[in-house]
């Protein structure tokens, strides 16, 4: 049954109710759905649309409902019902009869669909910072563990500096910070309640809606019923942060996949997250990483679908916004899944020291360290980088590091290097002059570390 049929004297087609009805994917609000109608039944009770009893009986009718479809889910796809907000009235109505067609009175669909989705925005958003906070933790436990071993840093995929491995921990912990402070900030942002706003201009009975939304747990109540029925910037943005924090993955992800390769050694993945080869066995593939890397694309692609929905929407509410939620749907189930993947493969890995020092004191990452040492000499930097990049074309041409020239060979290059240059071209002394804030200097790893603890 329809919840709409009086005006119509022809049922509607069925390849129409395939492509208008939603239930398959908006049953996923069932329980917000009840919830809110719970609240929805003591706001007109309270206006004298309900007694006290009529109110005591709908309240307990569905909290039996949202007992039972908990317990049996999958009643509600197989019920045939539009949308799940029809599907809940039906069942009230088989339950408590025409008391349950009272419940609907002053609200719309409009607003109580904006009120369902912003429920299930801020549990799932409570859930995903707890599942950030977890990457980030086990992050700082990499981080501890694997502190002062010494890596290879790298700008343009070309070995460039030496780093402490911590260090390169450090560096995703502030992204997945910054996704905790953004989705903090999205959940904030969409803490008003839409109930109270009917289809678009509000609602005729003299309610409190600040005791309304107070009883569903929102900060407030919004303001304009126009804007309540028809915004959804709370999709957009979890979206979007979600897209954010699905690049921060993805950027790991690449990092720890090259670190993986056989030619890098740097680290080994857990087989609890990695697969082999049906025709070569040999193979240990990072499949965790590489999921998570190609999911990354899904959740762009549904941040860039619900803008587009949205861009050209006249107020208030339109049939395009049903679109806002299968999108929303995948994209919380990918980010969900994609940061607990990453947790678990944080947790596993283990750095090859050997390996990742080995490549750390090739590649003349200590030419920099060289330049500096002239500029203490009294040389300015300019020229010292010329004279280092010249020094650095021979030890290629000779096959040999830097450190490997002696000293005579160094001074035709610039007569004032003296004994002293070797203790600066080596891998400890780089990371320790790196001693300012953000440095990968030990002792400023630690403090970091202990800071973000």
């Amino acid at each position: 049954m329809a919840l709409w049929g009086g005006r119509f004297s022809q049922e509607s087609s069925e390849l129409f109710k395939l492509f208008n009805d939603s239930l398959p994917v908006d049953y996923r609000l069932v329980e917000e759905d009840i919830v809110g109608s719970i609240a929805w039944a003591d706001a007109i009770a309270a206006v004298g649309i309900l007694t006290d009893a009529e109110c005591v009986e709908l309240k307990r009718a569905l909290g039996e409902l949202l007992e039972e479809v908990q317990d049996k889910p999958e009643q509600i796809i197989s019920s045939g019902a539009e949308d799940i907000h029809s599907f809940v009235e039906q069942s009230l109505i088989a339950k408590v009869g025409d008391l349950g067609k009272k419940l609907h009175t002053g609200r719309s669909r409009n607003d109580q669909v904006a009120t369902d989705l912003k429920l299930w925005c801020k549990k799932e958003g409570q859930a995903l910072l707890g599942q950030l906070t977890q990457v980030r933790g086990a992050l700082l436990d990499l981080a501890e563990r694997e502190l002062d071993a010494v890596m290879p840093g790298y700008t343009h995929l070309q070995r460039a500096q030496p780093v402490a491995f911590g260090h390169w921990c450090l560096a995703y912990v502030e992204m997945f910070e910054r996704d905790i402070g953004r989705l903090q900030d999205a959940l904030k942002r969409a803490d008003t309640c839409p109930l109270g706003c009917g289809a678009l201009a509000g609602t005729a009975y003299p309610m409190d809606r600040h005791v309304l939304a107070q009883s569903l747990n929102f900060a407030a109540p919004a303001l304009n019923s126009l804007d309540a029925v028809s915004d959804r910037d709370h999709v957009i943005e979890l979206c979007s942060d979600a897209s954010i924090s699905m690049m921060h993955l993805s950027r790991m992800a690449e990092d720890l996949i090259f670190f993986n390769s056989g030619e890098a050694g740097f680290i080994e993945l857990a087989d609890q997250v990695t697969s082999g080869s049906s025709l070569m066995p040999q193979k240990k593939n990072p499949d965790a990483l590489e999921l998570i890397r190609g999911k990354t694309g899904r959740v762009y692609g549904a941040l860039v679908g619900i803008l587009t929905t949205m861009k050209a929407l006249p107020l208030a509410y339109n049939k395009d916004m049903q679109e806002d939620k299968e999108g929303l749907f995948d994209v919380m189930d990918s980010w969900a899944i994609c940061l607990e993947m990453a947790a678990l493969v944080l947790s596993g890995l283990k750095v090859n020291r050997a390996n990742t020092l080995s490549a750390a004191q090739q590649g003349y990452a200590n030419a920099t360290e060289l330049a500096d040492y002239l500029v203490a000499k009294g040389m300015p930097f300019r020229e010292a980088h010329h004279v280092v990049g010249e020094v650095v074309v021979a030890a290629i041409a000779e096959k040999k590091p830097i450190e490997n020239f002696e000293l005579a060979k160094l001074q035709t290059f610039a007569s004032s290097i003296e004994q002293d240059v070797y203790d600066c071209l080596t891998i400890d002394s780089c990371l320790a002059k790196r001693e300012a804030l953000g440095g990968t200097s030990l002792p400023q790893v630690k403090a970091a570390l202990n800071a973000k603890r």
